[in-house]
């Protein structure tokens, strides 16, 4: 790096810092405050970028823990597994975050604890809490959910702020175990609706921040009368779970107040013949106004899902320049492996998708959705197909594994799999051996870390593991709501892997998990690298991929940060290239989101939560 590269990025972190400190606060537009880190994913655009640059790929590798912070509380009767997956805030100088039982306020600087709330009934959401300014002589308020409260803290002392809801609690009807999403004087939760859970209906909702009360509620599930209620056969439509908002966050355009909500799958999800039709707004971006939850439009990535493909993530809010004009623009995922780019005022899509023809359901009363979406650009994310020449052989992995995965196959009869979206085949009765290899697979696919975007090269990051599933529809039990269930290995769907010395060692060619850089200006792949080792494995074959979930951090020095892989390695790349330029290996696997702030030390912090601890890196 010349002389000059290095000054000028000096320049630009220092002009950060003096607008930070001139806007008195967080900034959360698309580009992070340099100071703070203010929101689950540092904006309200979730791009996941920070302006820093004092740590570069030129000095990275002396990156060194400063400090670690454990989320465990050993000390209780029966402690809990924090198993985290929290990204901390910084706003004013504190940090908050959750524990297995607590929430807490922390030096930034050195981990030292400044106050402690203990929550005494259920666990804090393990992934993370959100801070409000105060308004009107309110102080300011960390919030945060504990199954289906939503609680409001004192931000200064810990202890609950008794003018909010009741005595500082707010029963959502609901229960929401992420990040509660504030912008302005509004509050945003939304819904964790399994079957069997207290509550049921999947809808987002909106609170007053200062007092508690509910502002309004979106209906997933069109009732009669609402539009989209015609996609739900008959009455389908009442009662049904699922289509609900999980998201860890969520995202907001602040220039007109347009709040994006990822819808999940109905549930059930593998048998639709009780719910024909495309099943809105399932697997939907829903944009809604965020003041009053009134309906702008909508784009359903999947119509009628049978394979739980939801968006897992809110979308990623940027400027495309493309075919020479600027667009504001949108990026999400699905579980699919698709990454769809909308134009966000309207929800059209920028680089074209088609309606492709798909393969059809033999589950009798099932009626498949002939067409699904299909981006024209770009190309998948993650595997959406399987051939038998796809499985491993030794000379991929070594003779073990490939033997192992040998016999799976041959334990699993007739597999099928004609592409994307293929559906779970139908076992009539025992002598049928028929098994869908679904590509991604229940776990596979991008996850709920969602899309780091980079403004100063136009790049958006995904990270997806490509892991597969196995399974089929059986006869359901007499006397069950539907008619068929989805089977498969141990009466249950199963993944296309292998356990050997504790590991997942899935059955297809490497790569199992790989990282997508894509250039929004032009709607093309840049690079996609695998990410993640098998260690177990002869060096030469080790770089594989490993699966994860979690998302990326990007920073104004062009570097890429992200732990998410099960080889407890949290890594630095290059976010031009997607080299790797650092690594460090944790203790634990690193299954969250990183953040970045600057100390009032003018030291650039990185952390990362790795299981049940947080650790704090900066340069010496």
């Amino acid at each position: 790096m010349t002389f000059l590269t290095q000054f000028l990025r000096n320049v630009f972190t220092l002009l950060c810092i003096l607008i930070s400190f001139n806007s008195q606060g967080a900034d959360n537009s698309g580009i992070s405050s340099a100071t703070e880190w203010s929101t689950y994913r540092g904006n309200t655009s979730g791009t996941g970028y920070s302006p820093l640059g004092q740590i570069t790929s030129e000095n990275v590798n002396s990156l060194e823990v400063a400090w670690s912070y454990s989320l465990r509380n050993d000390s209780a009767e029966s402690a809990r597994e924090p198993n985290s997956q929290a990204t901390p805030i910084v706003v004013d100088g504190v940090m908050f975050l959750p524990t297995a039982d607590r929430v807490v306020a922390l030096n930034p600087l050195t981990g030292e604890e400044l106050w402690s709330h203990t929550v005494a009934l259920n666990a804090p959401s393990r992934r993370g809490v959100t801070y409000w300014a105060g308004q009107g002589g309110i102080s300011p308020r960390i919030f945060y959910t504990a199954f289906d409260q939503l609680i409001a803290l004192d931000a200064a002392s810990g202890e609950l702020d008794l003018e909010f809801g009741e005595s500082g609690r707010v029963t959502m009807g609901i229960p929401y175990i992420s990040v509660p999403f504030v912008y302005k004087n509004i509050i945003v939760v939304g819904a964790n609706t399994p079957r069997g859970a207290n509550g049921g209906i999947g809808n987002a909702r909106a609170f007053d921040a200062l007092s508690g009360r509910k502002l309004w509620e979106f209906e997933s599930v069109p009732s009669p009368g609402n539009s989209g209620n015609e996609t739900w056969e008959g009455d389908s439509w009442m009662g049904r779970l699922g289509a609900n908002a999980w998201p860890f966050y969520f995202t907001v355009d602040e220039s007109k107040d347009q709040l994006y909500i990822p819808l999940a799958s109905p549930i059930p999800f593998a048998y639709g013949g009780d719910r024909a039709g495309s099943n809105l707004y399932a697997n939907s971006i829903v944009a809604v106004n965020i003041l009053t939850g009134e309906y702008d439009w909508h784009f359903q990535t999947i119509h009628h899902d049978l394979w739980d493909h939801d968006p897992p993530a809110p979308p990623t809010l940027f400027e495309v320049n493309y075919n020479g004009e600027t667009t504001p623009a949108l990026a999400v995922t699905t579980k699919s492996g698709y990454l769809f780019v909308l134009n966000r005022e309207n929800g059209e899509p920028i680089y074209g998708v088609t309606e492709s023809s798909v393969p059809q359901s033999s589950v009798p009363g099932e009626e498949t959705f002939p067409t699904q979406p299909i981006p024209l650009k770009p190309g998948p994310m993650a595997r959406v197909s399987y051939m038998s020449n796809d499985l491993v052989t030794a000379q991929d992995t070594n003779e073990e594994h490939a033997n192992a995965c040998l016999e799976l196959v041959k334990s699993l009869g007739s597999i099928t799999n004609n592409g994307p979206y293929t559906p779970w085949t139908y076992r009539s009765d025992e002598t049928s051996n028929q098994t869908t290899l679904l590509f991604p697979g229940l776990s596979g696919g991008p996850n709920w870390g969602g899309i780091a975007h980079n403004p100063d090269n136009g790049y958006v990051y995904v990270f997806a593991a490509n892991l597969g599933s196995v399974g089929w529809m059986k006869d359901a039990e007499p006397g069950s709501d539907l008619p068929y269930v989805l089977s498969g290995p141990s009466s249950r769907p199963g993944g296309f892997n292998v356990r050997m010395n504790g590991k997942t060692m899935p059955c297809q060619k490497p790569p199992w998990g790989q990282l997508t850089a894509v250039d929004t200006n032009s709607g093309e792949i840049a690079w996609q690298v695998p990410l993640g080792i098998t260690e177990e494995l002869p060096s030469e074959r080790q770089l594989t991929g490993r699966p994860g979930r979690a998302g990326a951090l990007v920073t104004g020095s062009n570097l890429l940060f992200i732990g998410a892989t099960d080889d407890n390695r949290f890594r630095a790349l290059d976010a031009t290239t997607g080299d790797i330029v650092w690594e460090d290996q944790m203790n634990r696997r690193g299954n969250a989101n990183p953040m970045t702030f600057l100390g009032n030390d003018n030291k650039q912090y990185i952390l990362i939560t790795a299981t049940d601890t947080l650790i704090s890196y900066s340069l010496p």
